[in-house]
């Protein structure tokens, strides 16, 4: 049988699938709903613009359903149920939640009895995991999230374990929300507190609570942010050390690096022996991306003067960072030279010289001149080279590429 050619107009212009859900927005133009509202989601622009006519949006609330082209589609799929893949029931989207059902469950969230408050998180998690893009707005709207902070808030005060695996999965489910800034310290005290659990299904546990500390740190002002006790570095950088997932484990590193501006946090970094585990981590030669965080985290840490002897006093410290000069992308070569030249200025001993020597980042340095790498770059390895030729005169490319300028 000859398969059906889909009518254009039943296609979504964002996703390019058949609409599930047709909504059409101000400007005219008819999209799937869930693609649109997390068109409105993503968007960066302080102006929210359609992707197609480029003209601005209202809110996502002012969409229309397009129930005439609904079940113009809903007809056509039963048509042709085995071109469609024979699913008729793909274009009826989930009802609304009713706002005031949510705000009865989360009132019961706050309550006394114990076995109501479990209960009824469980019934927000079953609703977070169910909905789409357009109920978990609703959620939002009624305060869930704040209700599961202040949630995973009492759990920790009180020391309890109960319904805190599903407070943390919906806290990662929603997008939007807002913690008060005299409520944030006990947030992050609490998630410091989950991410030391050692219970049944606690790398689950933790890697909710990583993925919610991710959202925290990204609204946290930074004055909050410099107040974060050692115990929380503690507890983080244990993750480095857990067969966690990768997707947790960059999600880990990206907030230990969002946090690092602040001297102090790279102080505690460094104190709980972060430089050590980072180094371990890249010795199991991670994917790109893994690597790039390394390597940025770590530049920032060698910032310090304890973070630069961590590094030197590590066996294979300066060894992997020459070694992945120009082998992973532009982003860690730049790192990493950035990492050479901190050692080079301020941590110049005689034996740290030799061994950058000895284990081949002055013979790299040299390899970087000879490469079609960045000019910067190029001026920042001659820059090193230069600083130090007296101790590497017997290194064969130093006399070349100290003494002359980069040909062109």
């Amino acid at each position: 049988m000859e398969e059906a050619a889909v009518p254009p107009y039943f296609i979504c212009p964002i996703s390019l699938q058949i609409m599930k859900d047709p909504v059409t927005a101000t400007t005219g133009i008819t999209y799937d709903r869930e693609s649109i509202q997390n068109w409105f989601l993503t968007s960066k622009d302080d102006a929210i613009f359609c992707p197609l006519t480029k003209q601005s949006l209202t809110k996502a609330s002012d969409l229309t359903p397009n129930h005439t082209l609904r079940r113009l589609i809903k007809s056509w799929m039963v048509e042709n149920a085995s071109s469609a893949g024979g699913d008729d029931q793909i274009l009826t989207p989930r009802p609304l939640l009713d706002k005031t059902c949510l705000r009865k469950i989360l009132r019961e969230v706050a309550a006394s009895d114990e076995r109501l408050r479990i209960d009824s998180v469980k019934k927000l998690h079953a609703l977070a995991i169910e909905s789409d893009t357009a109920n978990r707005g609703r959620m939002e709207e009624v305060g869930v999230a704040k209700g599961m902070v202040l949630f995973v808030i009492r759990r920790f005060r009180e020391g309890r374990v109960g319904g805190l695996e599903e407070a943390l999965k919906i806290l990662s489910l929603l997008s939007h929300y807002s913690i008060s800034e005299t409520r944030v310290l006990d947030f992050f005290e609490s998630l410091t507190w989950v991410l030391g659990l050692e219970m049944e299904n606690h790398i689950i546990i933790k890697s909710y609570a990583i993925e919610v500390l991710k959202k925290a740190t990204d609204v946290a002002p930074s004055t909050i942010l410099t107040q974060i006790n050692i115990e929380f570095f503690k507890n983080i950088t244990n993750l480095l050390r857990e067969k966690i997932s990768n997707s947790s484990l960059k999600t880990t590193l990206t907030i230990l690096t969002n946090i690092c501006p602040c001297g102090r946090n790279r102080v505690k970094l460094v104190e709980v022996g972060a430089v050590f585990d980072l180094i371990a981590l890249e010795l199991e030669k991670p994917e790109k991306k893994t690597t790039e965080l390394i390597f940025n985290l770590l530049a920032h840490l060698c910032s310090t003067a304890d973070g630069r002897a961590e590094l030197i006093r590590h066996a294979g410290g300066i060894a992997v960072v020459s070694k992945r000069i120009l082998r992973v992308s532009i982003a860690t070569t730049d790192r990493a030279i950035q990492i050479l030249s901190l050692i080079s200025k301020h941590s110049a001993r005689k034996d740290v010289l030799l061994e950058m020597l000895r284990v081949g980042a002055v013979s790299k340095l040299c390899m970087m001149m000879q490469s079609n790498c960045e000019g910067y770059l190029k001026e920042k390895a001659r820059e090193i080279l230069r600083m130090h030729s007296n101790v590497w005169s017997n290194s064969p490319c130093i006399g070349v590429y100290v003494m002359t300028r980069d040909p062109r």
